[in-house]
């Protein structure tokens, strides 16, 4: 890279700071000079709504597992190895919702289980929880190519049935891992940094509204553990409604 180009790059680079950028919105760097790719043929997804109800709702996890498991709605199973569907123990009142399963979730099955995994696990622990005291899963339960980000098209094909898990799980407080389920659960487009440590309520059908908070997704704090801090405030914010205090 010539002197020139660095220096470009690095202005480039300081106003993406400067404008509140985070995080990044795809794994890999994107070459903007370079020349467009072919236009590839999209793989049609119904939304969950009219696919899921062509059969009676779900009543009981297993049924919603055994419903997300046949779920053709979605393209992303296409490439994915296995559906994700949660992890941990669904009365314990706390219910975390992140992104995506990742190369090792879609390898093992689970949510969670990479490097962002150890660090969600160390986090509950620093609020005096671990898996059997924290349900866990996704916005969507198969794994986009290359880690991306899903898209917001993909995540409102599996919103109904997050929402049907929300409803069944009844959890006293969930927390959300990061902009992309920040964004489809609150149906906003402001970001994580704006959004991390305030409560809200979202509308679930059949059970009160249910509290949320936004935070930061472990894969971020990973790459940026400046905002560790931030993400401890919130843990501290989340202890104290699930202690009533």
């Amino acid at each position: 890279m010539s002197t020139g180009d660095r220096a470009a790059t690095t202005a480039l680079l300081r106003w993406y700071v400067d404008m509140g950028a985070d995080e990044a919105l795809a794994p890999e760097p994107l070459n903007r000079l370079a020349a467009d790719s072919p236009p590839q043929e999209q793989v049609p997804s119904e939304p969950a709504a009219v696919v899921a109800g062509q059969q009676a709702p779900a009543t009981t996890l297993e049924e919603l597992r055994a419903e997300v498991e046949g779920f053709r709605g979605c393209a992303l199973r296409t490439d994915a190895t296995r559906t994700v569907f949660a992890d941990g123990n669904p009365e314990a009142g706390l219910m975390l919702i992140g992104e995506a399963p990742g190369r090792e979730e879609d390898r093992i099955g689970l949510p969670f289980v990479g490097s962002a995994g150890k660090l969600l696990d160390q986090m509950l622990a620093a609020i005096g929880r671990d898996r059997t005291s924290a349900y866990i899963t996704n916005v969507v339960f198969w794994r986009p190519p290359n880690n991306r980000t899903p898209t917001d098209e993909e995540m409102a094909t599996c919103l109904p049935l997050v929402r049907t898990h929300v409803a069944l799980v009844r959890p006293q407080a969930i927390l959300l891992l990061g902009a992309a389920a920040a964004r489809v659960l609150l149906g906003t487009r402001l970001g994580i940094s704006k959004l991390r440590g305030q409560w809200r309520e979202i509308p679930i059908e059949g059970i009160p509204p249910v509290p949320v908070l936004p935070t930061f997704h472990p894969a971020f704090l990973l790459r940026q553990p400046a905002r560790k801090a931030d993400a401890w405030d919130d843990l501290r914010n989340l202890k104290r409604r699930l202690d009533g205090s």
